[in-house]
């Protein structure tokens, strides 16, 4: 399968969700074209801001588990220093019990927390595929680079996109160019193109003549110092989302452009400082156990670990993919930031004493009626053991009775072969006699 396909993600599930997703952002594309700023670099930041306002109930409801979770955590420890060094089945029970009621009380799923990352995870998969394949999901800009791939094909069928001997060109092939081989060379073309970045794509302009290429009346790259659509579509702050900040400062330090030096800088700087104070708004696991093996102990670690890992990772990621991702990655940062405060200041104003009382009661009532239902299972399971016991006895009874009548044949059988042998007896003695 394509990292990249052109007709669009088909993996399980975050396909799905990057086409409900690709619709979002073309139209969000379509907008801003028809008031005249059509952009990527905007683009990305207005769907991010739509996307995370779409998952604000899913963040709430995982701030809230979050936010009870470190009052659970204290009772979860104490129950399980109860029933430290207790290996036996039954401790283990009264120990998963009490654990439960625990949760019950608090109206929470041990897995809460899980079940919404879960939902989420597709969400944020899905958005990646979306953003780094944008001609795949909006309509105008695959269009554009359609163009430029029907004139490709005219040429030489990408021949020399495959054999360029350019290194990056021929990594962009190898990565993304699968679909040239698997039946949609058009398709293919595209995904390349779109990965190329402004050095490269004026080498494959040069070689196949694409410069004065049109669409809809507008020049497509850009000539004679008049800019073209896809340079429209790609610059944003004067830096080209289709580049990675890494090759873009190299280029800008070879002729000394101090102003992409220092574009190409920021985008990973932010990327780890929006990074880091994401994390510090976040709900942080507590512990007051210093035993390692604790796993509240743990988790708490590995989260101050992951705190300090991310924002290194962010910057790493931000230097060396396209300027897109990294602007989703700074924009994604900054929404989840406000988010967090406004999600923060919410459940502050909560009444946690009052949502703990309502939830025991109804905890109260859920172990009721599971009495209930288990006094229930208790009286069934019980007259199907007496019915049991009764066709058992009936059984032993017939058995018993069994034997003796089968003591008679067998006696009756006896005498029978008896008379028989004394026949033969006397058959044989009154023909030894004659």
């Amino acid at each position: 399968m394509n990292l990249i396909l052109l007709t669009q993600n088909e993996t399980f599930i975050i396909g799905w969700v990057a086409k409900l997703l690709g619709m979002i952002m073309n139209a969000i594309f379509y907008v801003i074209d028809m008031i005249g700023i059509p952009n990527i670099g905007l683009a990305i930041i207005i769907f991010t801001i739509v996307v995370y306002l779409l998952m604000m109930p899913l963040t709430i409801k995982q701030q809230k588990f979050s936010k009870l979770n470190a009052k659970i955590n204290p009772e979860i420890q104490a129950i399980q220093a109860k029933y430290k060094g207790r290996k036996d089945q039954e401790s283990a029970m009264a120990q998963n019990q009490e654990i439960q009621a625990v949760y019950a009380k608090y109206g929470v799923s041990p897995s809460g927390s899980c079940v919404q990352l879960l939902i989420q995870m597709p969400i944020l998969f899905a958005l990646y595929r979306v953003i780094a394949s944008m001609p795949a999901y909006v309509t105008k800009i695959g269009d554009t680079f359609r163009v430029l791939a029907d004139k490709i094909i005219a040429v030489d069928n990408g021949a020399f996109l495959q054999n360029s001997g350019v290194d990056s060109i021929s990594s962009a092939v190898s990565m993304y160019g699968k679909a040239m081989t698997d039946g949609n060379l058009s398709n293919g073309i595209i995904d390349v193109l779109n990965k190329l970045g402004s050095a490269d794509m004026a080498t494959v302009a040069t070689h196949y003549g694409l410069y004065g290429s049109v669409f809809e009346g507008n020049l497509i790259l850009s000539e004679n110092g008049q800019r073209g659509l896809i340079d429209t579509y790609n610059y944003f702050l004067g830096l080209n989302m289709g580049d990675s900040p890494m090759a873009m400062l190299k280029a800008a330090m070879a002729v000394g452009a101090i102003g992409i030096i220092i574009g190409s800088l920021a985008i990973p700087v932010l990327a780890a400082v929006t990074q880091w104070i994401n994390t510090k708004l976040m709900p942080q696991p507590e512990s007051n156990s210093k035993n390692a093996d604790d796993p509240a102990a743990a988790m708490a670690q590995s989260m101050k670990t992951m705190n300090i890992m991310m924002p290194i990772m962010s910057a790493w990621f931000c230097l060396t993919l396209p300027a897109g991702m990294g602007l989703y990655w700074i924009a994604g940062s900054v929404v989840r930031s406000i988010q967090q405060i406004i999600v923060n200041k919410h459940l502050d104003k909560m009444d946690f004493d009052e949502i703990i009382k309502k939830n025991s009661v109804k905890s109260a009532k859920k172990l009721e009626k599971m009495k209930e239902n288990q006094e229930r299972m208790n009286a069934y399971a019980e007259m199907k053991t007496r019915n049991i016991q009764s066709k058992a006895k009936t059984d032993v009874s017939q058995k018993s009775s069994a034997p003796a009548s089968s003591t008679g044949s067998t006696s009756s059988t006896g005498k029978s072969m008896r008379d028989k042998a004394n026949m033969v007896n006397r058959f044989n003695q009154k023909n030894n006699d004659n």
